[in-house]
């Protein structure tokens, strides 16, 4: 049994957003993208309705990229 992993809105924000000319926010993107990649399968990864609820507002091309993020 994998161990669970509670995946909160800033890591799929990190994920989905551009890639930011703001170096700390850019670090902050590629050490995300790097866990995603290389680590997320050792666990079972999970999400509350408040996290897809705030995933969902704002600009709807950036809604659309964090709603269709796959958790498994």
């Amino acid at each position: 049994m994998k161990p669970k992993v509670y995946t909160e809105t800033s890591v799929i924000s990190y994920l989905a957003a551009r890639t930011s000319r703001d170096v700390i926010f850019a670090g902050r993107q590629a050490e995300t993208h790097e866990w995603w990649e290389n680590h997320r399968g050792r666990f079972e990864l999970f999400v509350s309705v408040m996290v897809l609820d705030v995933a969902g507002r704002g600009d709807s091309l950036q809604s659309r990229r964090r709603l269709g993020i796959s958790y498994t």
